[in-house]
């Protein structure tokens, strides 16, 4: 009997996530022709129905306040998202979109997906990897590994001749940023550092764009957008980003984007890579300070680079290339597909993980420094604040530290242990992952020895024990969700949420297995996967998918009222096909064409 098992890799994006299995002879990412890459995005009909992915993103056009983009920068937050009549958690909203990848790896590998590796930015806290964790047990995943997306994207490039090799990977993807410098020799990749920025993407150049654009408009015409005009603009902005990286101007044109009295007002502009490019430089520049910091913390100069290995999809942009061959030398390296790279390094330890041979083994270390506060001294005078790591960042993982700490005053019989997280010397000017106490010391007049033993586990997710040396009492604790730990009971509120959202969702949706119950039939009745079927069945889902192209194509066109119509019906066409759901695929396609021929014969 085989010992290999499924285990796939997600990238779990800020903009788009893809899932990654070993098929065959090799790693790929999973999905039918052009769709391979899946929106991170969730929303909420209003009808009642979820959206998943593209079907959503086409939703964000009519409905914005009834759709979620770019969840993960929430992620480790206790922030509460509106999702139609539920308020859900980054976690929760990140499980949806996890059910969806690996429903969608289930129904191409036709086996159930239970195992997965999900990415991660390098520079991500314990408390966002930890609600990392948490959305894929949510979604009825065992999540085995938490994997750096640096790293992914280094087991996706490889070199191949085994001799050493240093190489940074620069990451800027849709909403994170990060970049680390690697060592590979042989089958062995290790990170020696890693920095990075969380809150900076392609997402933020889409908001230049888009502010250049509503001044634009607004300075032209005098007139206020409102909120479906603003999420009209936003597609543009993001379009003319993605055009800018292979065109040096882009005109963009939206018809109508307001009608005062029955008079349309239009927006007609032409924006020059050039242009572009001087409202994101201060914005990639920035990451040349993260790049600085990360060689010195390796011990590197530019000059010992082997190579610079480019993953994200903001990567495309010219002026990253430019600037970072100005600053190292180098030509950066993009053979490898910019959104897939991550997915297919994930793709790669999967299949490791599942016991199946692969030529990489991987080391990877803490972008954060952890350690308790004590009473010390600070500037010539007592300070009860004072911080030392006990592990400090880019140590190798996993690891286990343990330092000895001492009570300060005669017959102490508790201590207060406050974790942080973070570097400078004054604690309070770090981050707080946790707190516990340590009662029943023994009492004595000298000082009593205690021993803070930290473990970072190869998820970067710690666990701390405060144990006196004398009789071996000890205290632990695990810190899974530093900024908002939750019960067993809150968890289960959670999957309640969940499984009412899917229930929700249409025939073909299965329920979150193992934590939630289930809530649509088999996801296999009903497929129309062009693959398998009969020559009829594939023609009719190519049907469908050419009215999508003919209605994207007369979208701003359209009246406004005519556009509101067609942005919903695409939405349920999507969803169909998605779902594979042929008896509302043949209804929504059937409202979809008459309005085409309505449209089309005017």
């Amino acid at each position: 009997m085989s010992s290999e098992r499924l285990v796939v890799g997600i990238d779990l994006g800020t903009t788009y996530s893809e899932v990654a299995a070993y098929v065959g002879d090799q790693v790929i990412v999973l999905g039918q022709d052009n769709r391979r890459i899946m929106p991170s995005c969730v929303g909420m009909s209003p009808d009642g129905q979820l959206l998943v992915g593209e079907a959503a993103r086409n939703q964000y056009l009519l409905h914005p306040e009834r759709t979620v983009r770019s969840v993960k920068r929430r992620m480790g937050s206790t922030e509460r998202i509106q999702l139609g009549e539920q308020a859900l958690l980054p976690e929760e909203i990140s499980a949806l979109i996890l059910r969806e990848l690996t429903d969608r790896a289930s129904r191409e590998l036709d086996q159930p997906v239970k195992q997965a590796v999900i990415t991660v930015p390098a520079y991500f806290s314990d408390a966002q990897r930890s609600a990392t964790r948490e959305a894929g047990a949510l979604a009825g995943l065992e999540v085995l590994r938490i994997l750096n997306e640096p790293t992914a994207a280094s087991l996706a490039y490889g070199f191949g001749d085994g001799q050493r090799r240093t190489a940074m990977v620069y990451d800027l993807g849709g909403g994170t940023f990060d970049v680390s410098i690697i060592t590979t020799e042989a089958d062995v990749t290790e990170v020696l550092a890693s920095h990075g920025n969380t809150q900076l993407g392609g997402d933020d150049f889409d908001e230049l764009l888009l502010g250049r654009l509503k001044a634009e408009f607004e300075q032209r015409h005098g007139l206020d957008l409102d909120r479906l005009a603003l999420a009209r603009l936003a597609r543009a902005a993001e379009e003319a980003k993605q055009r800018l990286s292979f065109e040096p101007h882009v005109r963009i044109r939206e018809d109508a984007l307001v009608t005062v009295d029955g008079k349309p007002f239009h927006l007609d502009v032409e924006i020059s890579r050039e242009q572009y490019e001087d409202m994101i430089r201060p914005h990639i520049e920035s990451t040349l300070e993260s790049v600085s910091r990360a060689l010195d913390d390796a011990g590197r100069s530019p000059g010992e680079l082997d190579a610079i290995l480019l993953a994200g999809g903001s990567t495309r942009t010219p002026l990253v290339w430019r600037l970072l061959e100005e600053r190292t030398g180098l030509p950066p390296r993009q053979e490898v597909h910019p959104d897939l790279c991550v997915a297919l390094g994930a793709g790669v330890l999967a299949s490791r993980l599942s016991g199946r041979q692969v030529d990489r083994v991987l080391v990877d270390v803490s972008p954060y420094s952890f350690g308790p506060s004590h009473l010390g001294e600070m500037n010539g005078y007592p300070y009860p604040h004072c911080y030392r790591p006990i592990i400090r960042r880019n140590t190798p993982l996993p690891v286990t530290r343990t330092e000895s700490y001492f009570t300060v005053v005669e017959y102490q019989t508790e201590v207060d242990v406050d974790v942080y997280q973070g570097d400078d010397p004054d604690a309070l000017k770090n981050i707080l992952v946790g707190h516990f106490r340590v009662s029943g010391l023994t009492p004595m007049e000298e000082q009593n020895e205690v021993l803070c033993r930290m473990s970072l586990d190869l998820d970067g997710c710690l666990q701390v024990t405060a144990t006196e040396k004398l009789t071996g009492l000890s205290k632990q604790i695990t810190i899974t969700d530093a900024m908002a730990p939750k019960d067993e009971a809150e968890i289960e509120t959670a999957r309640g949420r969940l499984a009412d959202l899917l229930s929700n969702r249409g025939a073909a949706v299965a329920a979150l297995e193992g934590h939630l119950e289930a809530a649509g039939a088999d996801p296999t009745a009903g497929c129309i996967d062009s693959v398998s079927l009969p020559d009829g069945r594939k023609r009719d889902r190519t049907r469908y998918e050419k009215l999508l192209e003919r209605s994207q194509a007369l979208l701003d066109s359209m009246h406004p009222d005519d556009r509101s119509e067609a942005v919903e019906i695409r939405a349920a066409v999507q969803q169909a096909l998605d779902d594979r759901d042929e008896a509302a695929l043949a209804e929504a396609g059937d409202r979809l064409e008459e309005l085409l021929f309505y449209l089309e014969g005017r």
